[in-house]
């Protein structure tokens, strides 16, 4: 090692093999290798000490040659990379780096310094290239740990882009709303390097690709140059649709912020290009639709994703709720609402299913979590449960069950821990009769279709809305297919579900006023049980009955109308009681966020039920408008009993 301050390097003894193979095996990925594995590691390395203040690596040595594990101590990295990225660059006991520069024959893109007294074990990169071509579970870990850098590249390149504070507006507005900025275009076969220095030119984080017609074929972002140019060092005349993200997810101008703001985050992307009838007429960075907001989609979304353990994840719990209560207070729909909060909670949960499963030694391309209920319908208020089961591939299901049941367990708690209530009927993919294989499930479902007791079809409704939410989706869609095909055939199951989505009344007496009930000194109504369950049953039936495939209560009725003669205004009115329901809910739900600044309402629950309100404490306003919205309820469910009753 050159530099006037060389670290003292040792190659280890004999003696101390064994001492290191111990150290190394109480941290990952070293805890999962074969034995042999790690012998040739800690065989290979020397031990290396840097004093406080002392610099590790810095750009200036050039492409890395060694890869370094913390063994006590710890190191930060400054300026370059490190300055833009949140919380900069840290590394401690038991971490290895500089993963992305060694694997990618690249200089660090920080300058690391010892914090303390730091003490490492550097192994050559030849060997660690050895070691990766023989051990698929270091090679899986360097794999997992590049594309985190890349993540966190991108989100720290992404935070110095400018971009037009946009006027604080409801994220229902639509996306003409938006001031309009000329994109930087180029054609197809435009040179890499030309493309390149356009971008630099004009400032900008992305450069569209547009055909003869103006329509987009392409787009390039500092992502794309850091991951296939800076690393990949195509020729400077390699036309850029060679290296572009293609084909590009766009939107029509008169889809909402809302959805803009959904899209980026299911999609992965910073830059949306917006269309009117195809064409490109803007482009909008997530910047321009949060600049503004003091907590916003891709703050909380970009904690968890960069979750590294469980107590991020908890974190990130309290921040949704939060980042909920801010939304509310800013009067967004109960639609958009539900599926933002189910969206987070969805990659919240695939976070820790893929911590959990790497804890566990499992592969999740031979699993998938499911999930079902609310947040299989994106339909998830504040107060939910856990709702879950694990489908899984297994040459003998009784013999790899256990392992699997071991890790949806720990989900489970996990899932607890951050604010998510253990299921009260056990529904959760740590209960055996919820962690099966593909035959298995669907050998459960046809047992419900088929035979099931009107008790035994009640409890396992919240079954029929089901998608995969972590792990292999394509083990879901077969059995998604299957049930969809086969109940549409059934009429007594058709009958059965009937029978139980008419079990639950609104709340009305016989001259159609409300109908609370005394609970204690305070007379209540469940605006769950008597209220949106009623359209979440009735919307499931339909769907099943006609063979459609999709989930969401506002979806299933849409679609439903679709295929039959049903008024769109009496569909209407389905869609609106609903979500007019669901945003009370919310409301009682969020009565603690008072101390974010949020003021919800007048609306009080009624004891430690968070869906039952207080008759008492709702204005005239409130009561008139639940009135309707049962009396819709009503209607839908007389509706019901035409159809099925008869």
């Amino acid at each position: 090692m050159s530099g006037p301050t060389s670290p003292a390097a040792f190659t280890p003894s004999a003696q101390l093999l064994g001492h290191l193979c111990a150290d190394l095996s109480r941290h990952l990925p070293f805890s999962q290798m074969e034995a042999a594995d790690v012998a040739l590691f800690a065989a290979a390395a020397h031990e290396a000490y840097y004093a406080p203040g002392e610099t590790v690596l810095q750009p200036a040595d050039g492409p890395v040659r060694r890869l370094l594990f913390v063994r006590r101590g710890e190191l930060r990295g400054q300026r370059g990379m490190a300055d833009l990225a949140q919380g900069g660059f840290h590394y401690e006991a038991g971490d290895l780096f500089p993963v992305g520069a060694l694997m990618g024959e690249r200089e660090v893109t920080a300058t690391y310094v010892a914090v303390d007294d730091l003490f490492c074990l550097e192994v050559d990169a030849a060997v660690v290239q050895r070691l990766a071509a023989q051990s698929p579970v270091f090679a899986d870990f360097l794999n997992r740990r590049i594309q985190q850098f890349l993540d966190l590249a991108r989100r720290a390149l992404h935070g110095t882009q400018s971009a037009q504070a946009m006027a604080e507006r409801a994220l229902e507005s639509p996306l003409s709303s938006l001031p309009r900025k000329q994109a930087v275009t180029c054609a197809p076969d435009t040179p890499l390097v030309d493309a390149l220095r356009r971008m630099h030119a004009a400032r900008v984080g992305s450069i569209l690709a547009l055909d003869a017609q103006g329509r987009v074929q392409g787009i390039l972002t500092r992502h794309d140059v850091l991951e296939r140019v800076a690393l990949a060092r195509p020729a400077d005349h390699t036309p850029v649709l060679q290296v572009m993200t293609q084909p590009v997810f766009t939107l029509d101008e008169r889809a909402s912020l809302q959805e803009a703001a959904l899209a980026m985050s299911r999609h992965g992307i910073r830059h949306l290009p917006i269309t009117a009838d195809g064409d490109l007429v803007n482009i909008v960075s997530e910047r321009d639709l949060f600049a503004l907001q003091k907590l916003s989609l891709k703050q909380v979304s970009g904690a968890i994703r960069a979750a590294a353990d469980r107590s991020a994840l908890k974190a990130a719990g309290v921040e949704i709720r939060r980042f909920a209560q801010h939304l509310l207070a800013q009067g967004l729909s109960a639609r958009s609402l539900t599926q933002l909060l189910s969206h987070l909670n969805d990659l919240l949960t695939e976070r820790l299913v893929q911590l959990v499963a790497a804890e566990h030694g499992l592969d999740l391309r031979r699993a998938c979590w499911l999930a079902f209920g609310s947040e299989g319908r994106s339909e998830q208020t504040i107060a939910t449960d856990q709702d879950n089961g694990l489908i899984f591939l297994a040459d003998d299901a009784a013999l790899e069950r256990p392992a699997w049941l071991a890790m949806a367990q720990d989900v489970n708690r996990a899932l607890d821990d951050c604010g998510y209530p253990l299921c009260k009927g056990g529904i959760m993919a740590g209960n055996p009769a919820c962690c099966l294989t593909p035959d298995e499930w669907r050998t459960r479902f046809e047992h419900w279709m088929e035979h099931g007791a009107p008790q035994d079809l009640l409890n396992a409704s919240i079954f029929f809305d089901f998608r995969a939410l972590a792990g292999n989706a394509s083990l879901v869609a077969p059995l998604q297919a299957a049930v969809v095909a086969r109940a549409a055939s059934l009429p007594r199951f058709m009958k059965q579900m009937a029978e139980n989505a008419l079990r639950n009344r609104p709340p009305l007496n016989w001259r159609g006023g409300l109908d609370a009930k005394t609970d204690g000194s305070a007379k209540g109504i469940d605006l769950k049980l008597n209220g949106t369950a009623i359209f979440v049953d009735c919307a499931r039936l339909y769907a099943l009955a006609h063979g459609l495939a999709q989930t969401g209560t506002r979806e299933r009725f849409e679609a439903f109308a679709r295929v039959t003669a049903v008024p769109a205004q009496e569909v209407e009115s389905w869609v609106g009681a609903f979500e007019y329901l669901q945003m009370f809910r919310l409301r009682i739900q969020m009565q603690g966020g008072e101390s974010s600044g949020m003021q919800p309402g007048s609306a009080v629950a009624v004891g430690d039920n968070p869906n039952r309100v207080d008759v008492a404490s709702l204005n005239q306003v409130d009561l008139r408008i639940l009135k309707e919205c049962f009396r819709v309820a009503r209607r839908l469910q007389q509706r019901l009993e035409m159809d099925y009753q008869r």
